[in-house]
């Protein structure tokens, strides 16, 4: 990898993960690791196995890579370090073989926010705001380096008349919280690694556009294999919410704002489809928009774009939850997409990074395609 200005670094222990040893290292043959914009981030990593006595592998016998082993998976790109995942290992698979040198061990593992969902808890929080819950809970897992990135909200529950309760895990409990308020919420490596940023907000497309992945322009051209585009009629959906008048029991349609995130396209597709949000019926008319904006944000977009990239050629590493430029392709996708999900894949002397994109609809929005 050196070569090829790109290099790996794996850090790994118990609670607190330091540089790999060179056994390890050594023995290392292939890494992946998926970054997504919803659910958890996930890696595996495939070491070759050596028995160094006759009664087990060295690999097995130094207990580095048992569940539930801290992982922070790092690549540099000429001096630019990235954390890829920060994650611990959920299990692991050995093959073993009758050839010298060609057993396998593979290790899995989830990334670091798979801590929050473990143990299921009972817990009220009287007179608190949901951002004042959600900052509490970050806050009992400081051995994670958890820096919260939380958005405040300002419904107070009185408590004679609602006390907020968690009936759940604390993952499940800050999604339940980030959905009624219109959010999203993730935790994602900073630069340091052992640092990450907890999120909990709105789903933010906003920011400075990555690279542009660019075909058909020759020395320019990044991605390896031809991209492929789907344009999906049934993709986007119109939530239609409804709520009860508390006195008189009449139903009430709440109306929805358009253009729920920034748009990336000329032409946004027409939803064909029409949703009933669950559970609005009881809530005040905010609530009910906020959950219906939740419900609509994660059926918008028509447009998705899949393809690969070699990292070396691109220059840096693909984010997920990022917008990134698209040209070469012609004027109906060319243009900005968001970023939804990103797989590294690396080995000895090659890095390439699969990629999935998505808009809500055809045509980009200016002439030309920043490089």
């Amino acid at each position: 990898m050196p070569s090829l200005g790109v290099r790996l670094q794996l850090l790994i222990g118990p609670t607190i993960a330091v540089p790999a040893p060179y056994p390890v290292m050594e023995a290392l043959t292939d890494v992946e690791v998926t970054n997504r914009d919803q659910d958890f981030d996930g890696f595996k990593l495939s070491f070759s196995l050596g028995k160094e006595t006759i009664l087990d592998y060295g690999l097995l016998l130094s207990g580095l890579l048992d569940p539930p082993s801290r992982v922070i998976i790092q690549v540099f790109i000429g001096v630019l370090p990235q954390v890829l995942i920060d994650g611990i290992i959920t299990n692991h698979q050995i093959a073993p073989s009758n050839r010298p040198g060609e057993s396998t061990l593979t290790v899995y593992g989830k990334d670091i926010s798979l801590k929050l969902s473990l143990e299921e808890k009972n817990a009220t929080f009287p007179n608190q705001t949901d951002s004042v819950i959600v900052t509490r809970l970050i806050a009992d897992y400081p051995t994670l380096g958890l820096v919260p990135r939380v958005t405040p909200t300002t419904d107070v529950p009185i408590q004679v008349e609602r006390v907020p309760s968690q009936h759940r895990s604390d993952l499940d409990q800050i999604r339940e919280l980030a959905q009624r308020n219109g959010f999203v919420f993730y935790i994602e490596p900073t630069v340091m690694p052992g640092v990450n940023d907890a999120y909990w907000g709105l789903d933010n497309r906003l920011g400075l556009p990555q690279p542009a992945l660019t075909m058909n322009m020759g020395a320019d051209t990044n991605v390896d294999q031809p991209m492929s585009f789907s344009f999906d009629a049934l993709g986007p959906a119109e939530p239609q919410v409804t709520i009860l008048e508390p006195f008189t029991k009449r139903p009430i349609s709440i109306p929805l704002p358009s253009g729920l995130h920034p748009p990336l396209a000329r032409q946004p597709a027409s939803s064909l489809r029409k949703t009933l949000p669950r559970n609005t019926a009881n809530l005040n008319p905010i609530q009910a928009a906020l959950r219906g904006l939740s419900t609509a944000s994660q059926s918008s977009d028509a447009v998705t774009a899949t393809g690969e990239v070699d990292a070396v050629r691109y220059g840096r590493v693909l984010r997920s939850r990022r917008l990134v430029g698209v040209r070469g392709v012609g004027q109906s996708y060319d243009g900005m997409y968001y970023v939804q999900e990103v797989t590294h894949r690396i080995k000895r002397g090659e890095y390439k990074q699969n990629f999935s994109l998505r808009r809500e609809g055809r045509g980009a929005l200016t002439p030309v395609v920043v490089p």
